[in-house]
């Protein structure tokens, strides 16, 4: 069974996740924007004796792409996004200077993921769905094994991605929880871009933006 390890960073306080079994592991969304937190990463490999094989982002807000360009100077990965995200990614340099952010562009992705897709991580398979509406191309990645979503800034605690940025879609978001994340389990986790993790059943009967 896979595990899930989220490392909270940046400005904006993003969840990096790191997905591993006993020898490798995956990054996805990472924020790291200080060599501390690159450090800190990269002793928690090290610790756990992993190497590091894949860069997934969820979407492309420059929160979630920061540390794009040491992942790739680290290890020599490129980032895998949704097509649709492209424009997103773009702005990401704008973004940064309309933050005050240090920002080292992110390498551009040269392979797609699709909604629909499963991605085979040793004999764990991670579905792959589509969530638009915070960003046009964000996915999410469920391990049915795990019972766990890799969730990005769909879904919070208490609460949705924000839809006023570039690309945003209030309804499209809302519809997209529902038919895409309420469709899963009660008792699936959902590891958020932002904030604590929480369930499926608790956001369907709680979550005051979109209630089940």
């Amino acid at each position: 069974m896979l595990q899930y390890h989220t490392f909270t960073g940046g400005p904006f306080q993003e969840n990096a996740v790191l997905i591993h079994n006993t020898q490798e592991a995956w990054i996805v969304d990472p924020g790291f924007y200080n060599s501390a937190e690159e450090e800190n990463f990269v002793s928690f490999l090290n610790q756990h004796n992993l190497k590091l094989t894949r860069l997934l982002n969820t979407h492309a807000h420059i929160d979630h792409v920061m540390g794009n360009a040491f992942i790739f100077e680290k290890f020599g990965l490129l980032p895998e996004m949704h097509r649709a995200d492209l424009p997103t990614f773009d702005l990401a340099e704008k973004s940064a200077q309309m933050y005050g952010l240090n920002y080292t562009p992110s390498p551009k992705p040269v392979s797609f993921i699709k909604e629909g897709e499963h991605l085979f991580f040793g004999d764990v398979e991670l579905e792959i769905r589509f969530v638009p509406g915070h960003a046009p191309g964000h996915v999410v990645f469920i391990d049915h094994q795990a019972k766990t979503v890799v969730n990005g800034d769909c879904l919070f605690s208490g609460s949705i991605g924000r839809t006023d940025l570039p690309g945003g879609n209030h309804e499209q978001l809302l519809n997209a929880i529902k038919e895409q994340l309420y469709t899963l389990p009660n008792d699936y986790t959902v590891i958020c871009g932002h904030g604590p993790n929480t369930t499926i059943g608790k956001e369907k009967t709680s979550n005051p933006f979109v209630k089940n």
